[in-house]
């Protein structure tokens, strides 16, 4: 079949600039999407931090960056400081993924380490034996995990973590998200996490009627009773977001072998092909 996911019901919570290319790989395929975004990029409350680092670049060995956000947050800064370009010539670049490597290149700037898995750990098992004595600045949200920091403090890195955007919750996507849910008619058979966070924001807009229990990890504990999402299949890009889903009381019922987008989509059609949705 050239649609794979014909008529199956997928919900998109990425970012509401950032859905796009999901809902977009989706629909070539057939899908019905809505898009919901469960997240929201906002500018930190002070760019100091970011500005400080960037007027010092010559000072560092080695920039992280781990989001395409990140990357866009980053050249803006660049561009309003005046910095050109040719100012990160002499740093070595390592980007979390395919997507964040594509938008650095897209700005000429070169990108030497992708890691072979595009989480934290794998940064980290990537870049540990290259650090010591280096200084490493690494441009991120507001909130994240600390893998990338701590660990490469412990392999002889100095590292600087700067803010250069956080994410909250949406609140407009409350009501719609309640609404869809409720609409048998329109009720999706999928909901894609494309983070830690989307799932953490979905468990927010949910609210206490809707959302289940935080539960602790145990083996053999199936899916709590939810009425509301009965049914519907969750669809995480990588282990991290399929842990969080976990942590919350949900099952990754759709998890990506690569975990990009394309990756995402791929498991979609195979759970789509294999259950009949």
């Amino acid at each position: 079949m050239s649609e794979p996911l014909h008529g199956v019901r997928v919900l998109v919570g990425r970012a509401r600039h950032q859905a796009g290319a999901l809902s977009g790989e989706l629909r070539k395929l057939g899908a019905a999407v809505v898009e919901i975004p469960f997240i929201e990029i906002r500018k930190p409350r002070s760019f100091k931090p970011l500005d400080t680092a960037l007027k010092n670049l010559s000072g560092y060995d080695w920039l992280i960056l781990t989001s395409v956000n990140g990357v866009e947050a980053m050249w803006e800064r660049m561009a309003s400081l005046r910095l050109a370009a040719n100012t990160l010539d002499h740093l070595r670049v390592a980007a979390i993924g395919p997507a964040t490597k594509k938008a650095i290149e897209q700005r000429g700037v070169r990108v030497d380490l992708v890691p072979k898995e595009y989480v934290a750990e794998s940064v980290v098992r990537s870049l540990k034996n290259k650090v010591k004595g280096k200084r490493v600045l690494l441009v991120r949200a507001k909130v994240a995990r600390d893998v990338i920091p701590r660990e490469l403090r412990k392999a002889g890195a100095q590292v600087d973590v700067v803010e250069a955007y956080e994410t909250v919750v949406p609140q407009s996507s409350r009501v719609r998200l309640r609404a869809l849910l409720k609409n048998s008619r329109r009720r999706p058979q999928v909901i894609t996490f494309t983070s830690s966070s989307t799932v953490k924001n979905f468990v927010q807009l949910l609210g206490s009627g809707l959302a289940p229990r935080r539960l602790p990890a145990v083996r053999g504990r199936g899916r709590p009773r939810h009425t509301a999402l009965d049914g519907i299949l969750m669809a995480s890009i990588g282990p991290v977001t399929s842990a969080t889903l976990r942590e919350f009381g949900f099952k990754a019922d759709i998890a990506a072998k690569e975990f990009t987008i394309p990756g995402l989509v791929q498991a979609i059609c195979i759970a789509a092909t294999s259950q009949k949705l």
